[in-house]
């Protein structure tokens, strides 16, 4: 075995403890995963069963460190990967999973196959084995503080034309506050109306808030690549932006993945507990509207919702952007499956960054097509831009005739103004 396969498998088992050793010795081989997955179902392919991308590190946790590894290396039962095997998984590991979840809601042993994919690709990206793109935004994100390239003066310039352009109070680095707000680069550069639509909806709920250039980017490509070194980058920014100004709340806008990144597991890699509260931007818009804040006029369009995995499913978050549709959005209707059931987009997990996945990516859109033409909804929104773009590409792709929107702009757009 090479020394860089040797490496891979080295640094996994190290991650491996009770909890990831009992995924790993649960599998039944079942399959029950593969109709779970959404590559495999556009595929039929029995690749992209899920248990089966692990496969090559379940055989290094059997021959390393699972009881009876002894007995297995004697009799020559132990064959770990090589780097070869391991540069072929990478399709595997990277382009078709996007740590939706999907498979352990279905898994008869309750195995999280997404966090050990992400222990996969932790090993895999420290030895340098992963698509070059994915680990090429991550490192842009520590240098430059954002995958997208939104250096702090970047950030402060698209800020003062977005309040001048739109007539918006978006205050930056305001001393003190009590929430700060953080924002993806996606909508910093591809979907600017989202954030005039949060500054518009806070500004209308009299929050005292601010963005701060110390620490303004959500999205963490360090948990999507592997990087946990910045992984750990991106959560120290926003926290001592928070520090900063003081702030108790810390709002994560349509952004996925950010939201677990920070709320879940920040104050693992911090080391410390979080020093104030995380929310993502439905959990927040929902607070408001319980207290009376939130003053919307009714929405009569067909619409329905699609759930982002890490904010429904993986979150914990899946009734707060339905408890802000109730009442104001009459012509809402769910998809099918819905909710912790919902179909993937297709490009979370950093999918949608890795250039060679396209196709496949594309393909996975069909499936949403069909569940909102069969909900018989006009517009589809969501409350992740990651999934907003995945699903505009597949919009594009197949000229597609129905909207594609977001669930905050929705809400700015049918404020009643005072």
């Amino acid at each position: 075995m090479s020394n860089v396969a040797t490496q891979v498998i080295d640094h996994f088992v190290s991650q491996v403890g009770a909890q990831a050793a009992t995924w790993l010795q649960s599998c039944v081989h079942c399959g029950e995963c593969a109709e779970a997955c959404h590559f495999y179902e556009v595929t039929k392919d029995p690749r992209y069963t899920p248990a089966w991308k692990l496969e090559p590190f379940a055989r290094a946790y059997r021959a390393r460190k699972a009881p009876f590894a002894g007995v297995r290396r004697a009799l020559g039962l132990a064959k770990e990967p090589d780097e070869a095997e391991l540069n072929e998984w990478q399709e595997l590991i990277y382009d078709s999973c996007t740590m939706c979840g999907r498979c352990t809601m279905v898994c008869p042993m309750g195995i999280d196959i997404a966090s050990l994919v992400g222990l996969a690709r932790k090993s895999m990206a420290a030895n340098g084995i992963g698509p070059e793109d994915l680990f090429a935004v991550a490192e842009k994100s520590r240098e430059v503080g954002s995958p997208l390239g939104v250096t702090p003066e970047k950030m402060e310039e698209r800020i003062d034309w977005l309040s001048d352009e739109h007539e918006v109070d978006i205050p930056l680095n305001k001393e003190k506050a009590e929430v700060l707000l953080t924002i993806s680069s996606i909508e910093t550069m591809k979907y600017p109306q989202s954030i005039v639509a949060m500054a518009q909806v806070l500004n209308h709920a009299g929050i005292d808030w601010t963005f701060s250039t110390k620490g303004y980017e959500a999205t963490n490509f360090g948990v999507l690549s592997g990087k946990a070194d910045v992984a750990k980058v991106m959560i120290e920014r926003i926290v001592a932006a928070a520090e900063s100004v003081g702030a108790k709340t810390v709002i994560i806008p349509e952004c996925g993945h950010a939201y677990g990144a920070l709320r879940w597991t920040g104050a693992m890699m911090l080391g410390r507990p979080l020093p104030f509260e995380v929310f993502h931007i439905t959990e927040y818009l929902a607070m408001l509207k319980r207290d009376g804040k939130l003053k919307l006029k009714p929405m009569d369009d067909a619409i329905t919702y699609h759930d982002p995995c890490q904010i429904s499913r993986r979150g914990g978050a899946t009734e707060a952007a339905r408890e802000v549709l109730d009442g104001f959005a009459t012509g809402f209707r769910e998809m099918s499956p819905t909710g912790n059931a919902n179909w993937c987009c297709g490009g979370g997990g950093g999918v949608a960054a890795i250039q060679r996945a396209t196709p496949l990516r594309l393909k996975v859109f069909e499936i949403k097509m069909k569940q909102v033409e069969d909900s018989g909804a006009d517009i589809m929104v969501s409350a992740c831009a990651n999934c907003r773009q995945t699903l505009d590409g597949g919009k594009e792709h197949y000229k597609w005739d129905r909207e594609i929107g977001s669930l905050v702009e929705i809400v700015a757009d049918h404020l009643v103004k005072a």
